[in-house]
């Protein structure tokens, strides 16, 4: 409830310091629309907005729910393997030194203009985040708990099974949290890339047609939802944790 209210302040300042600048300045409405044009456009189009935030909805879902598995397994693979830290770490760092956003056209290139490519977008930029943090904390893992399981007789298995993975779930909580954030930027980024629906797409085609107000209303849109999954994911992240 705290959280909730101090969302609903920072919105509500944010929306007072918007429309001071709309009055203070006098920008014409193609150029910044105030908060009550924006709020207009969002019912007068709602169900346009809709359609597209479904599509975008989807193709964030897909790819978080798809980077936290690929990156959970990756981080708990490198953790116990020192081979794959030895092959595939080097690799991974090197993949960072390569902007993800570049990747899109090539994806879209391989995947087509539909989901696939948007879906792998946002894969792509969170795969990395779940990865690094899972795996930082699987390799801090108690050197007391790992010796008194060692000595009992416990197989590296049970061990990564029983004693790391649970201790090491902050990290992973922590990566998911990131992750939530960066998965609409993956799919948004495809979208403008090449797309025939989704936010990212109603964006550009709002833009073509200097309609800032629908461009604002997406905007707002995905800020909405982007908050909520945020939120949704702190709730999964604690569970986790506790």
């Amino acid at each position: 409830m705290k959280n909730l209210t101090a969302v609903l302040a920072s919105a509500l300042v944010a929306l007072a310091v918007w429309q001071i600048v709309v009055s203070a300045t006098g920008l014409p409405r193609f150029i910044l629309p105030g908060p009550s044009l924006v709020g207009q456009t969002v019912w007068d189009n709602r169900m346009l907005l809709a359609e597209h935030a479904l599509i975008t909805i989807s193709e964030v879902l897909a790819g978080l729910v798809l980077g936290a598995i690929i990156g959970a397994l990756s981080a708990v693979l490198l953790a116990a393997s020192s081979l794959a830290r030895t092959f595939v770490g080097p690799i991974l760092v090197f993949s960072q030194a390569i902007p993800v956003f570049a990747l899109a056209p090539i994806l879209t290139l391989w995947f087509g203009y539909g989901l696939g490519s948007k879906i792998a977008m946002a894969l792509l930029i969170i795969y990395f985040p779940v990865t690094s943090s899972f795996f930082d904390a699987l390799m801090r893992s108690n050197r007391d708990w790992l010796d008194h399981a060692r000595i009992m007789g416990a197989s590296p298995a049970r061990i990564m099974w029983h004693i790391r993975i649970p201790a090491a779930l902050p990290g992973l909580a922590s990566g998911l949290r990131l992750a939530a954030v960066y998965a609409p930027i993956g799919a948004i980024i495809g979208e403008w890339v090449g797309a025939s629906k989704g936010l990212g797409y109603l964006m550009l085609l709002a833009n073509g047609r200097a309609k800032t107000d629908l461009m604002f209303a997406a905007l707002i849109v995905l800020a909405v939802f982007t908050i909520f999954l945020r939120a949704a994911i702190d709730k999964l992240a604690n569970k986790i944790v506790d």
